[in-house]
């Protein structure tokens, strides 16, 4: 492999995605990183992906992709159904992969991929990004530090604009089936519940209701009335160990979508959040994983918050906001490839929390607390 790390996206289509809004601008910005293919269902589109991004290889084929010797990191950007073929595939040519989140449509799949990893070389990572986003990272420090104290509960907001006013782009309509595994409890629940349970430990155990508030929803493009299966609104009563911890998640925010996690202490308060910035309404519609989040902390009885956001250095501060915890995540695989270490969200931690998924939905069902093993 040479010094720099050659990336292969599978998905990168021209025209709109999560790889041309993020991935594509945090690897540029990164000098780890050159990306050296792409690959698309179309060959027209593979083409123009090419030529649009500046690559020298085009591919429909993702086993082909994978095992091109100019390729060393592949990076799976499809919807989900598809990510478990094309995981296996580049995991078959022995290279590095990264998959966004939701790692695999069911926990079996998460499950068989992970056992496929003890005999894979390279590094393993799934794209739950939030939990390096700089105010994640110096709340996690606080806490180690003692600056709450005892931590006594953690209670968590977090709304999507996604499905506001019954209406939905179609690229975004499979996300209302829930057979997909890409609606608010697979995608938000997910990437909001990591760095929680970055910054105060695993989940211990859990009690839940889903629901569905918003039936239908038009798709813009065409006007077709969509029946949706998929949970819009998830309720959590959970605790890590005695610590109890509280979240309302919900899709179809009509202003304002944004996250607040609040973590009180015997000695202090913590908050992360997107609410507390400046922007036009709807700034923060796409959830904690693609906003910036600013820290607040304040210490004793009544105590004057202050915001302890730490400062982004360059060339992050000046990537799109989408783009930025991506970034962070890309800069700390670097750093794992080159030292041999793993300190990046992996496939273990995906499944974990596709097991946490489940607990909810069996709760949910079933009415009864669910434990969740260590």
């Amino acid at each position: 492999m040479s010094d720099t790390i050659r990336v292969g996206i599978i998905g990168a289509s021209p025209d709109r995605g999560w790889a041309s809004r993020a991935h594509i601008p945090a690897l540029s910005a990164l000098p780890d990183f050159e990306l050296t293919a792409v690959g698309t269902s179309r060959r027209e589109s593979a083409d123009r992906a090419a030529r649009l991004f500046g690559v020298d290889h085009a591919f429909t084929d993702a086993h082909e992709l994978a095992s091109h010797p100019e390729v060393d990191l592949v990076v799976i950007t499809v919807k989900v159904p598809a990510h478990a073929e094309l995981i296996s595939a580049a995991l078959a040519a022995g290279k590095h992969v990264y998959s966004e989140w939701p790692l695999t449509r069911t926990t079996s799949e998460a499950e068989a991929l992970v056992a496929a990893t003890a005999s894979a070389p390279g590094h393993h990572v799934v794209g739950l990004q939030a939990r390096f986003a700089p105010a994640v990272l110096r709340a996690r420090q606080l806490l180690a530090e003692g600056h709450v104290g005892e931590p006594v509960s953690a209670t968590v907001y977090s709304s999507r604009g996604k499905g506001a006013g019954g209406r939905i782009p179609q690229w975004a309509a499979y996300t209302l089936e829930r057979e997909n595994a890409a609606g608010l409890l697979e995608v938000a629940g997910g990437h909001t519940l990591d760095p929680l349970q970055f910054l105060l430990g695993d989940l211990t155990e859990l009690s839940a209701d889903l629901a569905i508030r918003n039936p239908h929803n038009t798709v813009i493009e065409t006007g077709e009335r969509v029946r949706v299966t998929s949970p819009d609104h998830l309720l959590l009563n959970a605790r890590v160990g005695a610590l109890p911890v509280s979240a309302h998640l919900h899709d179809a925010k009509l202003t304002n979508a944004h996250t607040r996690i609040e973590i009180s202490g015997t000695e202090g308060d913590l908050v992360l959040a997107n609410d507390t910035a400046s922007g036009a309404p709807g700034l923060h519609a796409g959830g904690i994983q693609m906003s910036d989040l600013n820290l607040l902390a304040s210490r004793g009885a009544g105590g004057a918050w202050q915001d302890l956001t730490p400062a982004d250095p360059e060339p992050i501060a000046s990537l799109p906001v989408e783009s930025r915890n991506v970034a962070r995540l890309y800069a700390r695989l670097a750093e794992d490839i080159r030292t041999g270490e793993h300190t990046v969200p992996s496939f273990e931690t995906g499944l974990r929390m596709h097991r946490v998924l489940d607990a909810i939905r069996r709760s949910a069902e079933s009415g009864a607390r669910e434990p969740l093993p260590a």
